[in-house]
């Protein structure tokens, strides 16, 4: 075989439908859309449409949201930290992070970050860091000898309505003079 004679195996290559060529072609006059309506029309939209009648969408009653600010965390229970740590997957001597449980395989992809959660015992001395625990889980870890770190939060500042607020904001005014 040479270099020139290399070619796709037979039928590999498809050649797309030329639709609408004359009725001989095989897909002419109606271009493999049936006959004469709104369908065989382009820019149909007959989806969810039942002629006028309220549609199944829009009669089923609605329920619950999916919040756009919210959090997904990857889970993680003490009790299975430390099966993981017998299995020598994880060393208890350095700091356990996200990455290094999902290396371990205690957790698929980490989302916004791992949360560590109670279920479990743990007898092991570890640092773990996290984006969220339990206060059951700091308990049981700090109860074995261990220490969680968690990320440092701003509170969140106080809104002030009505009256107040005027006066604090006419007290702030009153500062920068």
């Amino acid at each position: 075989m040479k270099l020139n004679e290399v070619r796709d195996n037979q039928g590999a290559r498809k050649s797309r439908t030329r639709v609408g060529r004359g009725t001989s072609s095989g897909k002419g006059k109606t271009g493999g859309r049936g006959v004469k309506g709104q369908k065989s029309r382009s820019g149909v939209a007959l989806v969810g449409f039942e002629g006028g009648q309220m549609p199944l969408y829009r009669r089923t009653p609605k329920r619950g949201f999916k919040n756009p600010f919210g959090k997904t965390f990857a889970e993680v229970n003490v009790g299975r930290l430390q099966q993981a740590i017998d299995e020598k997957k994880l060393d208890a001597k350095g700091t356990i992070n996200g990455e290094a449980l999902k290396s371990a395989g205690l957790v698929g992809s980490l989302h916004d970050g791992v949360r560590l959660l109670g279920k479990g015992e743990i007898s092991a001395k570890v640092t773990i860091e996290v984006a969220g625990a339990s206060k059951g889980a700091v308990a049981a870890v700090e109860k074995a000898g261990g220490s969680v770190i968690l990320p440092d939060v701003a509170p969140k500042p106080k809104r002030i309505r009505g009256k107040k607020a005027k006066e604090a904001a006419a007290e702030t005014a009153g500062d920068n003079d």
